[in-house]
C-alpha cells in the first residue's frame, strides 16, 4: 500500500512538473504563427494540462503558507498574467479592443461571483447538507467586489465629463487610484488585520475541516519550486487561451455570436485553475477556502486591472470604453443583492447554490443571444 502511494505521489509530481514546461514551450513555439487546426488541438490539450498543474501547485503553496495566503497566491497571479494578456490584446486590437478591458472585467465578476460560488455551494452542501463559512470576511469581501464594480463598471455610463459610457482621464486617474487603494487595504485585512475572518470555519464538536488531509507541509524548497511551476503555468494558461483565440473568434464569427462571446470563453479558460482549487476547498469542507478564491479573484481583476489600463492608456490609442449596458448592469445588481443574502447568514444549503448558478446560466445566454 505505501509503495502503491510513494509511486501515486511520484507520478504526480513528474506530471505536474512537466506539464506547465511542455506547455510553455507549445506557447514560445507558436506565439505569433497561423496555426493550422491539429496544432490548435494540441495546445488546448497543453492549456488543460498546465490548467490542471496550476491547480496542485497552488495547493503546495497554500498548504506551506496556509490561509488565506494561499489563495491570495493563485487570485493575484492568475490576475496580474491576465492584465498582461489585455494590456496586449488592447495595444493591437484598434478601435475594435475598446470594450475589451470592460468585458473581461465584467464576466470574471459574473464568472467569479456566480460560477463558481455556486458550484462551491452545491458542492459543499451534497457533501455536507449545509455550507458554512465566515460572514465577516465573505461580507467584507462582496462589498469591496460590489464597490469596485460599481466605481468602475457602472458609473461611467453616468459621468457627463466625457461622451459616451468613459471616463475622462481625472475621472480614469481617480478610479485607478482607489482602486489599487481599496486592494490593498483589503489585503492587509485579509492577510494580517483580521486574518482569522478567512480561515475555514469549525463545525460545532468538529475540528477544522480538512485539516487532516495532508501530513506534513512541503519543505522551503519544494514551496519555491511549486510557486515558480505555479507561475509558469499560469502564463501557459493565459498564453495558451490567446493562442487559441483566434480559432474561437472564428467559430464564434461562422457562428452568427455576438463578440463578446469571446471575451466570455477566454475568462472560463483563464479562471479555470480558481474553478478547480475551489471545487476541491469545497468537497473537504473547506468553504471559507472557495469564497477567498471566489471574491478574492474579483477583486484582484478589478483592482489591478483598471490601474494598469489606465497607466497604459496614456500609450494606447483610441477609446476606453468602460461602463455596462442596461442588461449588465441588472445582473451585477441582481449578483450583489442574492450574494448579501447568501453570505450575511454564514450558512448556505443547495438553493443558493442554484440561484447563483441559475444567474451565471442568464449571463451566458445572453452574452449569445443579448
Amino acid at each position: 500500500m505505501l509503495i502503491m502511494i510513494s509511486s501515486t505521489a511520484r507520478l504526480t509530481r513528474q506530471w505536474t512538473t512537466w506539464g506547465p514546461v511542455v506547455a510553455a514551450v507549445a506557447l514560445g513555439l507558436g506565439w505569433g504563427r497561423d496555426l493550422p487546426g491539429f496544432a490548435v488541438a494540441l495546445i488546448a490539450l497543453c492549456l488543460i494540462a498546465a490548467v490542471l498543474a496550476a491547480v496542485h501547485h497552488a495547493e503546495v503553496v497554500a498548504h506551506r503558507v496556509g490561509e488565506p495566503f494561499g489563495s491570495l497566491v493563485l487570485a493575484v497571479a492568475v490576475t496580474v498574467i491576465e492584465v498582461g494578456l489585455i494590456v496586449t490584446l488592447m495595444a493591437g486590437g484598434g478601435e475594435k479592443a475598446s470594450t475589451y478591458a470592460r468585458d473581461t472585467v465584467f464576466a470574471a465578476v459574473m464568472i467569479t461571483c456566480n460560477g463558481i460560488v455556486g458550484l462551491s455551494l452545491l458542492v459543499a452542501a451534497l457533501r455536507n447538507r449545509v455550507a458554512v463559512f465566515n460572514a465577516e470576511g465573505s461580507g467584507g469581501a462582496l462589498a469591496t467586489v460590489c464597490t469596485l464594480a460599481t466605481m468602475t463598471l457602472v458609473l461611467p455610463s453616468f459621468t457627463t465629463s466625457h461622451p459616451g459610457p468613459e471616463f475622462s482621464s481625472a475621472q480614469l486617474a481617480f478610479a485607478a487610484v482607489a482602486s489599487l487603494c481599496l486592494y490593498g487595504v483589503f489585503v492587509a485585512v485579509q492577510t494580517f488585520r483580521h486574518r482569522d475572518y478567512f480561515l475555514p470555519v469549525a463545525r460545532e464538536g468538529q475540528g477544522v475541516p480538512g485539516a487532516a488531509d495532508h501530513a506534513e507541509p512541503p519543505s522551503d524548497r519544494e514551496t519555491w519550486a511549486s510557486l515558480g511551476l505555479l507561475v509558469l503555468a499560469l502564463v501557459a494558461v493565459v498564453g495558451n487561451a490567446k493562442l487559441v483565440s483566434p480559432t474561437i473568434e472564428n467559430g464564434v464569427e461562422s457562428a452568427g455570436l455576438p463578440k463578446a462571446v469571446v471575451g466570455v470563453v477566454i475568462a472560463l479558460m483563464v479562471l479555470l485553475p480558481e474553478t478547480l482549487a475551489a471545487l476541491r476547498a469545497a468537497r473537504r469542507d473547506r468553504m471559507q477556502t472557495s469564497l477567498n478564491l471566489a471574491y478574492g479573484s474579483a477583486i484582484a481583476s478589478i483592482g489591478l486591472t483598471i490601474p494598469a489600463i489606465a497607466l497604459a492608456s496614456i500609450w494606447l490609442s483610441g477609446p476606453l470604453v468602460l461602463g455596462l449596458g442596461p442588461v449588465h448592469m441588472v445582473l451585477l445588481v441582481l449578483t450583489a443583492v442574492v450574494s448579501a443574502l447568501t453570505v450575511v447568514p454564514g450558512r448556505a444549503t443547495l438553493l443558493q447554490g442554484g440561484v447563483h448558478l441559475s444567474i451565471f446560466a442568464a449571463f451566458v445566454f445572453l452574452s449569445v443571444s443579448p
